[in-house]
C-alpha cells in the first residue's frame, strides 16, 4: 500500500493536535506537540488555512479548526447508522445509571468513540468523541477483541503495539485470550484502571443483522463508584440496552449463525 506523502502526514499530525480542551494553537505550541520544526509547522498550518481547514485569529495569531471540518464530521456521522439508532437509548441509559455513556465502533485495529453523553456528577469520566483508542486496554476494546474472529484477533496480537497505560493494563496475549473467553461467557466486558487510572467501565455488544458485533456500548466512571452491586446492575442495563439497539438494526438472536450469543440480563 502506498505511503502518504510527508506533507500530508505532517498536516494530519497538526490537525490531530486540536482538542476540545485545547481548541486554539499557535505555531510554536503545535511544533512542540508534534516534533515538527517551527518553520515547517508554520508553512503547513498556513496552507491548511488557505484550504479552509483552519482559521487564524489576527490578534493572537493562534489557529483553530474551520467549519469545513464540521461539515466532514456530519458526513461521517451520517454513515454510522448505529449511532443514529442508539442515540435515544444512550440518553435513557445515562438517566438510569447517572454515569458517562459512550458508543464505540471498530476502525481497523482501533476503536473510535462516535457518541458519548457525560455524567452530570462532579467526578466523572469523559471519552472524547473522535478519539481513537487501542483494543487491549479498556472494556470496549476487549469486547471487540472477544467478538472478532480468532484469525482477526491473532492478527491484532501480532501487529498491535500494546502500550502500557497503567499497572493494570493487560499486554500479554495469553492473558488477553483468557479475558476474551470470560467476556464471551458472560456477555459483557469489565475493566478497572486499564487505560486511565481509577476509572472503570462496563461494555456490552451491539450486533447487526448478520449477527456480527458492530459497536460497543459502555458505562464508565470512577472506580470507587463501581461496587460489585453497581457492576452487576450496570452490566444488566448495558446488555439489555445493547440488545434493544441490536434488534432495531435487524439482529435476531435465534438466527445468529455465528453461534455467539450475547449475554442475557439476569
Amino acid at each position: 500500500m502506498a505511503k502518504p506523502s510527508s506533507t500530508l502526514a505532517k498536516a494530519i499530525q497538526l490537525m490531530d493536535c486540536f482538542a476540545k480542551d485545547d481548541p486554539y494553537l499557535g505555531v510554536r505550541e503545535a511544533a512542540r506537540l508534534t516534533g515538527i520544526s517551527s518553520s515547517t509547522t508554520g508553512r503547513v498550518m498556513a496552507s491548511l488555512k488557505e484550504l479552509g481547514l483552519l482559521v487564524q485569529d489576527m490578534e493572537t495569531r493562534q489557529y483553530s479548526l474551520a467549519g469545513k471540518v464540521l461539515a466532514w464530521a456530519e458526513v461521517y456521522t451520517a454513515t454510522v447508522d448505529v449511532r443514529r439508532v442508539a442515540l435515544p437509548f444512550i440518553y435513557d441509559l445515562q438517566r438510569l445509571t447517572g454515569e458517562t455513556i459512550s458508543l464505540y465502533i471498530l476502525e481497523g485495529k482501533e476503536r473510535v468513540c462516535v457518541e458519548r453523553l457525560e455524567s452530570e456528577q462532579n467526578v466523572r469520566m469523559v471519552a472524547r468523541v473522535g478519539r481513537y483508542l487501542p483494543l487491549h486496554a479498556g472494556s470496549a476494546g476487549k469486547l471487540f477483541l472477544a467478538y472478532m474472529t480468532e484469525e482477526m484477533r491473532e492478527e491484532v496480537f501480532e501487529t498491535e503495539d500494546r502500550q502500557v497505560f497503567t499497572p493494570m493494563t493487560i499486554t500479554d496475549p495469553a492473558k488477553l485470550r483468557e479475558e476474551c473467553a470470560r467476556i464471551l461467557e458472560r456477555g459483557y466486558a469489565l475493566s478497572h484502571g486499564e487505560w486511565t487510572a481509577d476509572a472503570s467501565g462496563v461494555a456490552a455488544p451491539i450486533f447487526n443483522q448478520r449477527g456480527q458485533m458492530t459497536a460497543a456500548l459502555t458505562i464508565s466512571g470512577p472506580t470507587q463508584r463501581f461496587t460489585p452491586d453497581k457492576i452487576e446492575k450496570f452490566a444488566n442495563n448495558c446488555i439489555r440496552t445493547g440488545l434493544q439497539i441490536s434488534r432495531l438494526l435487524g439482529y435476531n438472536p435465534s438466527q445468529n449463525k455465528k453461534g455467539v450469543q450475547p449475554g442475557r440480563p439476569r
